[in-house]
């Protein structure tokens, strides 16, 4: 008996790209042997509703958007008794994630890896009752990425959000808040921060830190302090810019599990969606939670 694929995928992701690849990425899984469904999303959560209830039937989920549709795809993957293995195929506008994986932009490439790559056991988070694959963040830049219109992604890439961040610098907003982790507390007035299992964000490496390993049980966190004078400001952009992330208000650590605690409820993104208002956030580590198919170096 054939075994059976889900093929889920954005039909508005990345200028509709996928559109004039689509007979050649299912001819790929079907001359792989496998009985395909093919899956196109029309709203968001539609990714998540179908991998939650129909994934259990399948041997392999296959999905391609941006890194939106992933984290919806995963998301309901892991409410799922049995975690079918999932391959992605990155059509988005910056693709951090698919970028850390080693997937090609190319998405007859991709296709090829996600029937034929090798399984990789791969950290997932837990945002409270939420599933997040690669980033959850708060402060400012957050809100830019599901803010910013679809059509802006699709013409300018990871170049429009940051012009979209740009406008937010002259009103500033920072956020008192308590980071509990690795048994210390860090209380502070924060103007970003990001819990991250990535080596890209925003189409910009080397921001997550050093050394990262999407599988080690741990996770990347940048905390930026509220800009005491303008020279502290212009450091933190600076940093930005360049990816060294190397000014005096910037903390980093790397934890398995963190609780963010606030007064008034802070607005966080997961994966580049809206994530909700939260006055308490725990995040915890889900280490090599899920099976994603990646390049196999060995062929």
């Amino acid at each position: 008996m054939a075994e059976k694929l889900l093929f889920i995928y954005n039909p508005f992701a990345g200028k509709g790209k996928i559109r004039n690849k689509l007979a050649d990425i299912i001819e790929i899984f079907a001359g792989k042997g496998y009985e395909v469904t093919v899956y196109p999303t029309r709203q968001p959560g539609d990714a998540v509703a179908a991998a939650e209830e129909k994934s259990a039937a399948y041997d392999l989920v296959v999905c391609s958007g941006g890194d939106g549709t992933l984290d919806e795809v995963v998301t309901g993957v892991m409410k799922c008794e049995r975690k079918v293995p999932v391959g992605y195929i990155p059509a988005g506008s910056t693709n951090d994630f698919g970028a850390s994986l080693g997937l090609p932009r190319n998405m007859v490439e991709a296709a090829w890896i996600a029937v034929e790559g090798k399984r990789f056991s791969c950290d997932i988070g837990s945002f409270n009752q939420d599933t997040f694959v690669y980033i959850a963040a708060f402060g400012i830049f957050t809100d830019v990425s599901y803010e910013t219109s679809q059509s802006s992604k699709n013409v300018l890439g990871h170049m429009a959000y940051i012009l979209e961040g740009m406008k937010r610098l002259p009103g500033l907003r920072t956020y008192p808040i308590k980071a509990i982790y690795n048994g210390q507390e860090t209380e502070d007035e924060f103007l970003f921060g990001m819990v991250t299992n990535s080596s890209s964000v925003g189409g910009f490496k080397k921001i997550t830190g050093k050394y990262v390993e999407l599988n080690d049980g741990l996770f990347e966190v940048t905390l930026i302090r509220k800009p005491k004078n303008p020279l502290e400001l212009n450091q933190i952009m600076t940093s930005l810019v360049t990816e060294s992330m190397d000014a005096d208000c910037i903390i980093y650590e790397k934890t398995d599990r963190i609780v963010f605690e606030s007064k008034e409820a802070v607005a966080w993104t997961l994966d580049g969606e809206f994530g909700g208002e939260h006055e308490r956030v725990e995040i915890i580590n889900r280490p090599q939670a899920i099976e994603l198919l990646v390049p196999d170096e060995s062929k």
